[in-house]
């Protein structure tokens, strides 16, 4: 196995026509909320997220993610010991769950029958051959205030079984862009990499490669951006396998790290992955590229 030849077309985004697809799904969901007389008057921005705004996503892998934020209502966090009309925060006419029924009838009114299911948290858009799969977030703004009134400004929404989950999809994107500029746009070719192999050790019934490509991408955006100066993607990989492993095998050594967007934890309580999870893949994918040979 020539892995340095498979690592650099891994290294490649999606082609042309795959990214295409990915254009017109996001196309067709804007024509959808705006065909919407429920959201017509409301200020709504729709936006890609995920791996396809953020450029790791992977060959023959694509779908988006794509947010829908209404800025009429917003959720917040206060600092402690202060109160919501200490920054004239007066209560939301327009609360989440009419919001969220109107993109369900939105998105079902436009697209074909049986085409959209409702999801706890999203809606999944199936695949055409116009378009590939979407997966569709209905968003309010989240607001992170500080004692002064500022605030940092992200998105949340509340799933069906009421938790709040809340993303900040632009720095993500910011961060995500200058990292790739410091380490010679290496960081998103590692990423798209680590993704298509993750694929291919799931592929092979490996349970240990199974896991989310956001935490791939949170886990690279950890590792120093000295470790991506190699003359070879194998270098670059071996370089970011074993900074991961040495520092995922106990929680205090990987307790500060983030998410790429630098305002969440990557190890918490409430996240979908553990650091153990994380520790076994990278195992994992060291032992099936054979990288210690």
């Amino acid at each position: 196995m020539d892995w340095e030849a498979k690592f650099r077309a891994w290294a490649k985004p999606p082609g042309k026509s795959e990214q295409d697809r990915c254009d017109n799904a996001i196309s067709a969901i804007r024509n959808a909320i705006k065909s919407s007389s429920d959201l017509r008057d409301r200020s709504i921005l729709v936006f890609p997220q995920g791996s396809y705004r953020n450029n790791t996503n992977v060959r023959n892998d694509s779908d988006v993610d794509v947010g829908v934020l209404c800025t009429d209502t917003f959720f917040y966090r206060l600092p402690e010991g202060y109160a919501a009309d200490m920054f004239n925060i007066i209560p939301a006419t327009y609360d989440y769950a009419q919001y969220k029924n109107h993109i369900e009838a939105a998105l079902t009114s436009y697209f074909s029958r049986g085409t959209v299911t409702r999801g706890n948290k999203a809606f999944d858009i199936h695949e055409t051959s116009y378009h590939v799969d979407a997966d569709v977030a209905p968003f309010f703004q989240h607001r992170r205030y500080s004692p002064n009134g500022s605030y940092i400004e992200g998105v949340q929404l509340c799933t069906d079984k009421q938790q709040p989950i809340i993303n900040w999809p632009e720095q993500h994107y910011q961060n995500g862009v200058q990292k790739n500029k410091d380490t010679g746009t290496r960081f998103k070719s590692i990423v798209r990499v680590l993704k298509a192999l993750s694929n291919e050790m799931a592929g092979a019934n490996i349970s240990a490669g199974n896991v989310p490509g956001f935490l791939i991408e949170c886990l690279v955006w950890n590792v120093p951006n000295n470790l991506f100066q190699n003359s070879t993607y194998t270098e670059d990989v071996k370089s970011a396998l074993v900074f991961l492993y040495q520092n995922t095998t106990t929680d205090d050594l990987c307790k500060e790290w983030g998410e790429v967007c630098d305002l969440k934890y990557l190890f918490q309580s409430l996240q979908k992955w553990r650091r153990s999870q994380a520790n076994d893949f990278i195992s994992a994918a060291w032992s099936y590229a054979k990288l210690g040979d």
